[in-house]
């Protein structure tokens, strides 16, 4: 059995995909994908998300503003009381995107410490996504004490001192699709140094669908060829790989509900 510890279930393309919501999640269990963590990205998209998934005892939540959706200040109050929903197994994503946004980097960071300070409230863990920004995500989590709830560095593609650093304050890292992409040079040499009791898989759907679906809209239950293929480039079994993201994730995911 194996987990999509990140997926964007009210995002998918279900026109496009020729499938509803219930088929989507029946053709990943059909692969024996037992649980999903669906990703919010909006405090106003939320509460619909909810909506969506609320009825699935194996789809989790998490709530947070992602860094390229905080145009204003956090409203943190919001946060903490969506984020208390006994649904919701974490915090997030946010974190902070350097890449695309290149104006809010003050607005993003002050979100990113409001997330923080409610994962630590609500001692759920966070979902953290980073791109562009090693410095500014290491050093703010070492400030504001990220490490007393935990979380995961998600659909990771920085370098290994960062990844490392992550891991030495608890964190997880959690890896997409895109390692199966030919120019993921870097990435591949990453995960192959990444702890196993330290990984999580992924799918980031609808997005970044992995070779061979590559061009596709992503699914679930596509995180199985993101499975094989780290299996086998780290040279272990789909079976030990399989075990092993699975725990991690229940272990960094207290609340969600084991398959």
């Amino acid at each position: 059995m194996i987990v999509d510890s990140h997926c964007h279930l009210d995002r998918l393309d279900f026109d496009k995909l020729d499938l509803n919501l219930d088929q989507v999640l029946d053709k990943a269990r059909a692969k024996k994908i037992e649980h999903f963590l669906c990703v919010s990205v909006t405090l106003d998209q939320f509460p619909s998300m909810l909506d969506k998934i609320k009825h699935y005892a194996d789809v989790s939540a998490s709530c947070g503003v992602h860094p390229l959706d905080q145009k204003d200040a956090l409203n943190k109050q919001l946060l903490t009381e969506l984020a208390s929903h006994e649904k919701v197994v974490a915090i997030g994503e946010t974190g902070l995107d350097y890449y695309y946004a290149k104006d809010t980097h003050a607005v993003q960071q002050a979100s990113f410490v409001g997330h923080i300070e409610v994962a630590n409230e609500l001692q759920k863990p966070l979902i953290i996504h980073t791109r562009d920004a090693r410095d500014d995500t290491i050093n703010l989590m070492r400030e504001h004490k990220a490490e007393n709830c935990g979380g995961v560095l998600h659909c990771f593609t920085e370098d290994w001192d960062m990844a490392k650093k992550a891991i030495d304050m608890g964190f997880y890292i959690s890896i997409s699709g895109i390692v199966t992409f030919k120019n993921a040079v870097e990435l591949k040499d990453v995960v192959k140094k990444i702890p196993l009791d330290r990984l999580l898989i992924e799918t980031d759907s609808p997005y970044l669908a992995p070779v061979p679906h590559r061009g596709q809209t992503n699914q679930p239950a596509y995180v199985e060829d993101v499975a094989y293929y780290i299996s086998e480039l780290n040279g272990i079994s789909f079976n030990e790989l399989a075990k092993a993201t699975t725990d991690n994730f229940y272990s960094l995911f207290k609340l969600a509900a084991k398959g």
